[in-house]
């Protein structure tokens, strides 16, 4: 999406589920507990500051994901997501989301079997699952271990739980208080629920708090940024794309298609190595 066409929304119009929000109310130890007790059903004794959109990337050539709020424990690793926006491929992101929290979580030297038990929860405002004519399959949660297709009853052991929500399905969740929640998630009414009504009061609170204005305003400035790079580099890549057409079908000079597509040599010569060869052309 363009940045031209992309509105951000002030602090006033947030709610509950927009980026930035969520993360800064989850900063509350004792909203986060209850949120995970609710919709996870683990009983948690304490959480200690939980990390919020934690980066890990850990090489410099792979793609790093940004978590919205980030829990360790001695016996655990959660990760919470709020999707705000239809989801596709959604099983693989959490598979991604997994591999790189069990990079980051088992140091080097470890044993496999110090591995934690993690959980990955995404909370949806719509149906992630569709059948093969594409209608919403309409569970208000899916959930996700691995088990033997062949022999029931035996579990793998990889100690993962991938836990979807979907709150377009709310009315259909026999669980009162996770019903109650989700329908907040998906109207932004709090209703008669204490604990939606306590999550809209922090809401509210926060969009008076001025070092909360400072954070949101310097995310969003960082969310631009990140923006414009990922479409300049993407026109970029399309004019070293272009260039290498016009070298292979046409037979172009490799240094006069960069100029005339306003490719980058290096990276035209790049491609073109990694497609097999360079023709009989040679860059000088």
């Amino acid at each position: 999406m363009s940045t031209s066409f992309y509105r951000y929304k002030s602090v006033e119009e947030l709610t509950f589920t927009d980026d930035g929000m969520f993360q800064a109310v989850m900063r509350d130890p004792g909203l986060c507990s209850e949120l995970i007790e609710r919709l996870l059903h683990l009983k948690v004794s304490r959480v200690e500051y939980p990390e919020l959109e934690k980066t890990i990337a850990p090489y410099f050539s792979s793609k790093g994901v940004r978590l919205d709020v980030y829990l360790k424990d001695p016996e655990r690793i959660i990760d919470i997501e709020m999707l705000s926006y239809p989801q596709r491929e959604i099983g693989l992101r959490s598979r991604y989301y997994q591999s790189m929290i069990d990079m980051d979580s088992l140091m080097k030297g470890q044993s496999y079997a110090d591995m934690k038990s993690s959980y990955v929860l995404f909370i949806c405002k719509s149906d992630p699952f569709k059948d093969e004519d594409g209608r919403e399959l309409g569970l208000p949660r899916y959930t996700f271990t691995t088990k033997c297709r062949e022999l029931d009853g035996l579990n793998f052991g990889d100690k993962t739980t991938k836990m979807i929500y979907n709150a377009s399905a709310c009315e259909r969740e026999k669980d009162e208080k996770v019903r109650d929640f989700l329908r907040f998630v998906r109207t932004n009414d709090a209703g008669d629920d204490d604990f939606s009504n306590r999550l809209k009061s922090r809401v509210a609170k926060l969009k008076e708090d001025e070092q909360f204005k400072e954070v949101y305003a310097a995310m969003n400035l960082r969310e631009m940024d990140i923006r414009r790079e990922a479409i300049a580099e993407g026109k970029i890549q399309k004019s070293v794309d272009d260039a290498v057409v016009a070298i292979r079908d046409f037979n172009i000079d490799p240094k006069l298609a960069a100029e005339k597509m306003n490719a980058p040599l290096d990276k035209v010569m790049e491609k073109l190595a990694v497609q097999g060869g360079l023709c009989h052309h040679e860059s000088t």
